[in-house]
């Protein structure tokens, strides 16, 4: 072969291979590249996949003692409507939420409501503890909130020793997380924590109609110190706070991060020096923005020393249900300083729980909706993404003028 027809011979074949790679990816510039520890996605509730629900909602994540996630929610056979037939169920990954197991029913009570899933973990015994609410499928909002109606809502306790797979029937225990004057009762929704003594609480919220009347509602806690043999209940909040997550700072004190009904798109907060048998006076946080819906806030130990910890904390951060965001804070939440947005369209309820190797994950309710319209959550999604992905956020707009509290829907 003649060396010129061997020379193009030989460029004709680095071009090809060049192109395979290009293709492929091996050569693409590194903008095109994603970034170290940046969200990765994955669906883990859609409908038309795991039961005859039309949507899912109110999402929980939690680590057991092994590792494994358990990622609940509730199905919702009717639609997105709070009341009706709506059953509790999970799925399980024992990857870090790369890939998760089926759908699991956990709770279902025939047409009537059993959700608001709010489990806690015993570190020592590596029991799981489930609380959830039950409640007459036909009663109305307004007829929960002021004792009417069919019934009461009730508490009832499920538990599980091998992370997940099989669960205890459920046992009422009504009595121990709810006083006689309590009408309107929530659990979490989100995840209950273990101190560093051992005890166990689990925040909660209820509205008392003949104390306070109609729209008052308050966030509080329930704890157990034997394991959950037996449940008390503990501190209550100021009035126009209710669906709560606490968190145990370095130095024992307890945060209580609130709902907040006072008409200001901020986070309440609260403090317990005493272990969550009181609580301090209610101030409102401007740095996290609010619209007025459930959020989650965690303690992560750092990898250098477990005794420090920072905290993270997601809601929609803004003015209507868009923008989940994930805060870390450094002093105990008294700043925000890092923030980064997993989904900048329609979110609402959402779940966080800290993964290994400085990594974390967000459970959270995505709509595909156009943003300030109600969507009928029918996926949620669940997002890890390193700690160190989170940037610097932008100054808090400071505090926001303020405005009369509508009496708004739980969820």
């Amino acid at each position: 072969m003649p060396r010129r027809s061997v020379v193009l011979a030989i460029l004709v074949l680095f071009l090809g291979l060049r192109v395979a790679r290009v293709a492929a990816g091996a050569d693409a510039p590194a903008s095109a590249a994603p970034a170290a520890g940046a969200p990765q996605e994955g669906v883990v509730f859609v409908v038309g996949d795991g039961g005859p629900y039309k949507s899912y909602r109110i999402p929980a994540i939690l680590a057991t003692t092994k590792g494994t996630l358990l990622a609940f929610c509730e199905g919702r056979v009717a639609g997105a409507s709070d009341n009706g037939n709506i059953d509790t169920v999970l799925r399980r990954s024992t990857d870090g939420g790369a890939t998760w197991g089926p759908v699991q029913l956990i709770a279902d009570v025939g047409d009537d409501y059993i959700g608001n899933p709010c489990p806690v973990l015993d570190r020592t015994t590596g029991r799981v503890w489930l609380p959830l609410i039950k409640k007459a499928g036909e009663n109305s909002g307004t007829q929960n909130k002021r004792g009417t109606g069919r019934g009461t809502m009730e508490v009832f306790m499920l538990y599980s020793d091998d992370d997940g797979a099989t669960w205890s029937k459920p046992q009422d225990v009504t009595a121990q997380f709810k006083r006689p004057d309590m009408t309107w009762y929530v659990t979490g929704p989100g995840v209950g924590i273990q101190l560093a003594d051992g005890r166990l609480v689990i925040p909660c919220d209820h509205r008392t109609p003949k104390v306070r009347g109609d729209k008052s509602s308050l966030s509080h806690v329930v704890y157990s110190d034997d394991h959950g043999k037996t449940w008390h209940v503990g501190g209550i909040s100021e009035a126009k706070t209710n669906e709560c997550q606490v968190a145990e700072l370095d130095d024992g004190t307890l945060l209580l991060n609130m709902r907040s009904h006072h008409g200001k798109n901020r986070r309440a907060v609260a403090t317990s020096a005493d272990r969550g048998l009181t609580w301090s006076k209610v101030t409102l946080d401007d740095n996290l923005i609010d619209p007025t819906c459930q959020a989650s806030l965690i303690r992560v130990p750092t990898a250098a020393d477990p005794k420090r910890s920072v905290l993270l904390f997601s809601n929609p951060a803004g003015d209507v249900r868009a923008n989940m965001t994930v805060r870390l804070s450094r002093d105990g939440g008294k700043t925000w300083p890092l923030a980064g947005v997993l989904h900048a369209g329609q979110s609402a309820y959402s779940s966080l729980v800290a993964l290994p190797g400085g990594r974390a994950g967000c459970l959270f309710e995505k709509g595909d909706g156009k943003v300030g319209r109600k969507d009928e959550y029918k996926q949620i999604v669940f997002t890890r993404f390193a700690l160190d992905w989170l940037r610097p956020s932008a100054p808090a707009p400071g505090p926001a003028p303020a405005a009369a509290a509508p009496d708004r829907a739980p969820n």
